[in-house]
């Protein structure tokens, strides 16, 4: 681990202006960096610590390239340490390609059940640029108007059922997503 892997937020991040990221140096040259810049305003910089993006909406990406997810658990530690250490909305945005995509399910339980964090799936960096773009201006889903309702309905504990309700969140992005997708490919 290095040692600009030991803060895990950068001090201020948290008043990133509408329109601008804030990008992690490891990724000046990228295909992400590429894809956002000219779109929004793209401030690489240094010491971010686990973060690799800032968003405007007090909201921050940790991504995970399929080379990450083949090579092991490595990047558990990262989002744990995250999520334990920073009050911020974390997003996981992690390369869902044939090689990765037997390893995808477990990773997703872990994320969304284990952890509470949002996961988006992307085939590529290229993807993830755009689906950054669009990060700022999307509106959280609200949870049912009557969650207690749910719960008893659902017959479980309140533990079991907001991880169902976080479940049926994700479900609702991730439907989100591909009307999103299919509204671009189409026009």
């Amino acid at each position: 681990m290095t040692a600009k892997e030991t803060t895990p937020v950068k001090a201020g991040a948290v008043s990133v202006p509408y329109g601008h990221v804030i990008g992690n140096e490891k990724w000046r040259g990228s295909q992400i960096a590429q894809g956002l810049q000219g779109k929004i305003k793209l401030i690489l910089e240094d010491g971010l610590g686990l973060v690799d993006f800032h968003l405007s909406n007090r909201s921050c990406i940790l991504y995970i390239s399929e080379a990450d997810l083949v090579a092991g658990n490595g990047f558990k530690r990262r989002l744990v340490r995250f999520r334990n250490a920073s009050s911020l909305h974390g997003i996981v945005i992690v390369e869902k390609t044939q090689i990765s995509d037997q390893y995808f399910p477990a990773v997703q339980k872990f994320i969304v059940l284990e952890l509470g964090m949002t996961l988006l799936p992307v085939a590529n960096q290229g993807e993830a640029s755009q689906l950054i773009i669009q990060l700022p201006v999307i509106k959280e889903p609200a949870f049912p108007v009557f969650p207690q309702t749910a719960l008893r309905e659902a017959s479980c504990g309140q533990k079991t059922g907001l991880l169902l309700l976080e479940s049926a969140e994700m479900q609702i992005k991730s439907q989100s997503l591909i009307s999103f997708r299919l509204r671009n490919t189409l026009s």
